[in-house]
């Protein structure tokens, strides 16, 4: 079993492999020296989604939300403290509005949405907004 993964850096895009002991110590970028792990959801459009599908060995896990949605503004922190929680699973936002090509390929019909994939693939996913418990429960399901 490999005992690293590689992490795209959230700030520069930089591909960098981090030891599984080292995930939990808030590793930073090679290049950038930004955090690999922040304590807080990365801001993701089509693009840079799409470099995390392909390139990032930790399991990700995306709320599909828009800033008109109220659900997804009473979700919002709770989504934060989780990503805070959890560093060996990626917590990653995409606003909806924005990019509704993205909320398109993924069938989005309601929002907030979440979507987790591991190895760059769909393997779950939940509609609506839920409780700290429940969110650390669905995402802790994610991790190696």
């Amino acid at each position: 079993m490999n005992d690293s993964r590689i992490l795209v850096c959230p700030a520069c895009g930089t591909l960098n492999r981090v030891p599984l002991s080292r995930l939990g110590d808030r590793p930073i970028c090679g290049s950038c020296r930004a955090s690999l792990l922040p304590a807080a959801p990365i801001e993701l459009d089509g693009p840079r989604l799409e470099r995390f599908l392909a390139k990032d060995e930790l399991p990700l896990l995306l709320d599909l939300w828009a800033p008109w949605c109220g659900p997804c503004r009473v979700f919002a922190p709770v989504f934060a403290a989780a990503a805070a929680r959890l560093p060996r699973i990626r917590f990653a936002k995409l606003d909806t509005e924005a990019h509704p090509e993205v909320a398109a390929r993924f069938g989005v019909r309601a929002i907030p949405t979440l979507v987790a994939f591991r190895a760059g693939r769909e393997v779950a996913r939940r509609s609506g907004a839920m409780p700290a418990s429940e969110l650390l429960h669905f995402a802790s399901s994610l991790s190696d």
